[in-house]
């Protein structure tokens, strides 16, 4: 099966550039796609400095799509924006006032990828921060969901007036050039070298590592809890992910079967995240749909309304009413999860309250049926009262839709 491969190079022009991003393309693309891949053949798709975050959404989103491995490459700067302080991948027209209406969302990475088959997607990073996200980066794990493996590293500001270099994609890049790649492990390490030797003027130990299944400073992979991602760490089966406890000992494991009872000890149940994939790529959606929903329900009973754990598979089911192309169901269940996530006392600014809010209002967009469109649109607007959302105009935008379908039968 053929590999996907992203390279995506962007920062901004003038003088918030931290790092020559654009500059490591020639040396990435020299490399032969099987081999950036480690697929017998791979599609590349290229990315320099892009204007638009909704332009990189769109072909991350394809590439997410796409069968077989995904490779993605990514170099450029970090930035935070001043209102939610979340970190950003600045463009070419990202100021530091701009971040929020003109970065790429880091988080988007992980929301694109969660449904991709544990083990089938890495990524490669080679990214600069300014003063405030290195801050920031500090004692916050940089993450794209638990199925994804992350290689490379975060680097902090250069020096005044200067203009940092992708050193660590620039060291893979070469690595690969031989037409041999090795181990992702290896590689990771022998580009470290690489770079370790070329900036040996500079502390390069002040860099944040990001090594394979870690984050960096030791911290554990994924930051615990992480409920937001569909699919389960790579080679890891799990159930579905309980509310953070204070450690009591070593337990015997104890798995939760949907209809079922909890089996103490022994290996632990199949991933139902495989088995929903699986049905995905089939085409059977009804079949995924309906398994989500067991699990949710087995979640419900143990958990209560309200728990990560039934909010992660509200979001996993309005996730596959999406992917079945049904506009309704997903829209329904987005605001469904939007308003339970306010009810548990979430605040209306929360990016998980906001992201769901702003699928159901993209996922209505798409409702074809004008009778059942007004209705949705309503209870959007309620919602929308409340939750505005990073975009101005959102709640005024529904509005018009919704005087528009009251002249359609």
């Amino acid at each position: 099966m053929p590999g996907t491969v992203l390279l995506l190079a962007a920062s901004p022009v003038g003088r918030g550039c931290l790092v020559d991003a654009a500059s490591v393309l020639p040396v990435l693309a020299a490399v032969a796609p099987p081999v950036l891949s480690g697929t017998g053949t791979a599609n590349v798709v290229e990315l320099a400095d892009p204007l638009e975050p909704q332009a990189v959404l769109t072909r991350l989103r394809a590439a997410a799509a796409a069968p077989g491995p995904l490779t993605v490459f990514v170099t450029g700067q970090l930035q935070l924006d001043r209102r939610q302080r979340l970190p950003h991948l600045a463009l070419a027209r990202t100021t530091p006032a701009t971040v929020r209406y003109t970065a790429f969302p880091w988080r988007w990475f992980a929301d694109e990828l969660r449904l991709r088959p544990p083990g089938s997607t890495t990524m490669f990073l080679d990214l600069h921060a300014d003063a405030d996200t290195w801050e920031f980066l500090a004692g916050r794990p940089l993450t794209a969901g638990p199925s994804t493996e992350l290689y490379g590293r975060v680097a902090p500001p250069p020096s005044r007036r200067a203009v940092g270099r992708p050193t660590y994609m620039r060291a893979v890049a070469t690595l690969l050039r031989s037409g041999h790649r090795p181990p992702l492990d290896q590689l990771h390490q022998q580009a470290l070298t690489r770079v370790a030797g070329e900036e040996s003027g500079r502390p390069g130990a002040a860099d944040l590592v990001l090594a394979p299944g870690r984050s960096w400073a030791g911290q554990p992979w994924p930051p615990a809890p992480e409920f937001t991602t569909v699919t389960a760490p790579p080679h890891t089966p799990a159930p579905p992910p309980r509310p953070p406890a204070p450690p009591a000992g070593p337990p015997a494991p104890s798995v939760a079967v949907p209809g079922g009872t909890d089996r103490p000890g022994g290996p632990p149940a199949a991933d139902p995240h495989e088995e929903i994939t699986a049905a995905v790529r089939d085409g059977r959606h009804e079949d995924a749909l309906a398994l989500a929903a067991r699990w949710e329900r087995e979640a419900l009973r143990r958990y209560g309304h309200g728990s990560e754990p039934v909010l992660h598979w509200m979001e996993v089911r309005a996730d596959l009413a999406m992917m079945a192309g049904d506009a309704e169901r997903s829209c329904r269940g987005w605001l469904a999860l939007a308003a339970t996530r306010l009810d548990a006392g979430q605040a209306p600014g929360a990016p998980a309250v906001e992201s769901a809010v702003d699928r159901a209002h993209h996922q209505w967009g798409r409702v074809g049926d004008p009778a059942r469109a007004r209705e949705l649109g309503a209870e959007l607007a309620r919602l929308r009262q409340r939750v505005p959302g990073s975009r101005e105009g959102a709640l005024d935008h529904v509005r018009r839709q919704l005087r528009q379908l009251q002249t359609q039968p």
